[in-house]
């Protein structure tokens, strides 16, 4: 008898017909296969994937770091924004870390969410990382450990967000009946009904990208490996030295990035990790398209994507009570990961990390995480 899922109900059989025309989640090794295959399904990349036309916007010096705003095109849509933060005083160049910020349904707002720059932060804003990060701007935490930090507005967000008049009118019309399900006492009306129609929005966008070839996964990604690109063009940077982080959404960016990005040193992943079998029925009505890149599940599971790469190193962090996953899932993933680990003789490259608490990157996870990225990106080690 098949198993009953909740939210198939009568349809719950479709899932034994799908595995009956293949096998789903097939493990997929690391090496240059598995590689080419994520590129291939991603479906977005090019020859040459560095930033056009780059600007220097401001620069500012506050609280011990140095802050400069530079913007760039990815050859569509507006000029991406972002923000360079690295300790006063420091001549010499540094390790170089891309901070990815998380998806939140909260899209009004990209770099804003993880980083400070010349102003002090909206309420809203305090409000996001109070519940996210521990109520800290966590790029600018990690720039003080002696890294240069970028944080980036990717597509969808901030910089790079759809105009809310450039939405269908049935995406307006649902942010304005749910808007309220948006809002907090920290959240103005006209953030609140942008974030509520770009929820719907992004499902339109996933159906533009399957017309275009590609995937939301594979937009983000190219915009990503953009990022890097410039990141690596600073004579500040050792380049040998980058690597990448985030939480949620940007954990989702970080597996991505490891993966597709050969330039990537070290990543770290937090809550976006789990297998595929496990999120049947519990959680893929939580998440974004870019957790599901179409197709891949006929290649490999989520954490063989993360792995593809290995030995290079990689931190997961896992929270137990994350409501986004099953602790099976996040379990199950994390032995998948550390086998493939395992399996090319360095399983000492790999380290994953279990959390009490719900869907979080706080003060605890951070400091470890700044601690290993800097075991593995510094010039000593």
């Amino acid at each position: 008898m098949a198993e009953e899922y909740k939210h198939l109900g009568i349809f719950s059989d479709w899932v034994v017909a799908a595995k009956r025309i293949r096998q789903l989640y097939p493990m997929a090794p690391p090496g240059p296969e598995t590689q080419e295959k994520v590129r291939q399904v991603l479906g977005f990349s090019f020859d040459v994937e560095r930033p056009i036309e780059i600007r220097s916007e401001r620069r500012w010096e506050r609280d011990g770091l140095v802050g400069e705003e530079v913007s760039w095109s990815v050859g569509y849509g507006p000029r991406t924004h972002a923000w360079v933060l690295k300790p006063a005083g420091i001549t010499g160049p540094l390790p170089g870390i891309v901070a990815l910020h998380d998806h939140g349904g909260f899209k009004y707002y990209g770099k804003e969410k993880i980083a400070d720059g010349p102003e002090d932060p909206p309420p809203v804003i305090v409000s996001h990382r109070a519940g996210a990060y521990g109520g800290r701007a966590f790029a600018n935490a990690l720039a003080k450990e002696g890294f240069i930090v970028l944080i980036h507005d990717t597509f969808l967000w901030g910089s790079r967000r759809f105009p809310l008049e450039t939405m269908s009118d049935r995406e307006r019309l649902i942010g304005e009946a749910t808007m309220e399900h948006w809002r907090d006492e920290s959240t103005p009306e006209e953030i609140a009904l942008y974030n509520a129609a770009a929820a719907s929005h992004e499902h339109l966008v996933e159906k533009y990208c399957s017309l275009l070839g590609t995937t939301l996964a594979g937009v983000v990604s190219y915009e990503d490996r953009v990022a890097v690109n410039y990141l690596l063009s600073r004579d500040d940077v050792l380049p040998e030295r980058v690597g990448c982080v985030g939480l949620s959404g940007g954990g989702c960016r970080s597996a991505l990035l490891q993966a597709t990005c050969d330039r990537i040193s070290a990543a770290v992943i937090v809550g976006m990790m789990s297998t595929y079998e496990h999120l049947l029925d519990h959680n893929v009505a939580s998440h974004t398209w870019m957790f599901f890149p179409a197709t891949w599940a006929r290649y490999g599971d989520w954490p063989d994507l993360a792995a593809c790469r290995a030995p290079s190193p990689l931190m997961v962090q896992y929270d137990l009570d994350d409501a986004l996953f099953t602790e099976e899932g996040m379990r199950a993933a994390h032995r998948r990961i550390a086998t493939h680990y395992r399996n090319v003789g360095h399983p000492e490259n790999y380290v994953g990390e279990f959390y009490p608490g719900p869907h979080k990157f706080d003060l605890k996870m951070q400091e470890s995480a700044f601690a290993w990225l800097k075991e593995h990106l510094s010039p000593q080690s």
